[in-house]
């Protein structure tokens, strides 16, 4: 071991690096394609919606049918493609992303909590407690903020950008506030510091108790989670804070697009940095 390496340092780094290889399946290569899973719940396409049915028929006697397929390490470390079991879509760039920020959260003293609006499985909250733990960084909260049971329907008239948005047909991306709570559990991540926002964003996070934050990550796809959210939280977001947009590039015409409308509105001149084809982030000027 390099001396200027420390054994707290490493085992850190390897506690970390192991969590967010458990989060997005990567540690298991997990890449089966579950019968009535979340690649098929909410499918338009025929054989899918069949797929599906019959999954959900052969889960009623308690069985599953999956389908095996190769895994692939380069899509996982982007995030393109969709584990079936693990708590984590957004892949190994974006969470070495969230890692990194709250690194420098840390170094830099920069005070606030920790948010995600739009969870899903609850992936990259649980490692945001995991680097705050790992950190031993206390009085610091992350909030969970989510419908909980998908993404809302379009509302065209208002927002126009989310035109013809299926996002809320998809059945897999509905997943429940106990289930969430549960795999924070399996974690041994849920205390006190780990509060949960539930319902739409335009009715929670305008008077969430949230005072001060240190980093906002962002993915809710449409334009209307997207210019809600940040909306509501980035006036609370401390110098030196950092804001992640999940969907940045991934849902250019909607998210991205929610919040290049909101920096050209408040003269917000930071560099956008990409992470990978889907997240950007930048960081608030100190």
């Amino acid at each position: 071991m390099p001396q200027t390496e420390s054994l707290t340092d490493t085992v850190r780094d390897r506690y970390l690096d192991l969590m967010k290889r458990s989060l997005t399946g990567a540690l298991t290569e997990d890449n089966d394609s579950i019968l009535g899973g979340v690649r098929t719940a909410g499918s338009t396409r025929l054989v899918k919606r069949v797929a599906d049915v019959v999954g959900r028929a052969a889960g009623r006697f308690n069985l599953e049918i999956a389908v095996k397929k190769p895994y692939d390490e380069q899509q996982r470390q982007l995030g393109q493609d969709w584990p079936a079991r693990a708590e984590s879509m957004i892949g190994l760039a974006r969470m070495d992303n969230i890692q990194q920020c709250i690194a420098q959260i840390v170094a830099d003293d920069v005070p606030g909590d920790l948010i995600e609006t739009g969870v899903w499985r609850g992936g990259a909250c649980i490692f945001m407690k995991a680097n705050l733990v790992a950190w031993g960084e206390t009085g610091r909260t992350v909030w969970v903020a989510d419908s909980f049971q998908g993404l809302p329907p379009p509302d065209a008239a208002r927002f126009p950008a989310d035109t013809g948005d299926k996002l809320h047909t998809m059945g897999g991306l509905s997943v429940g506030e106990q289930q969430v709570r549960h795999n924070f559990e399996r974690y041994q991540l849920l205390d006190d510091d780990v509060k949960f926002l539930v319902g739409w964003f335009k009715d929670t996070l305008p008077t969430a108790p949230v005072e001060k934050l240190a980093l906002m990550r962002l993915d809710g796809d449409m334009y209307e989670s997207t210019i809600q959210a940040i909306e509501a939280l980035y006036p609370k977001l401390s110098p030196g804070g950092f804001c992640i947009i999940d969907d940045f590039g991934s849902h250019a015409s909607q998210a991205g697009q929610a919040i290049h409308d909101y920096r050209k509105q408040h003269g917000i001149t930071e560099e956008i940095i990409q992470i990978d084809n889907f997240g950007a982030y930048w960081r608030k000027a100190l």
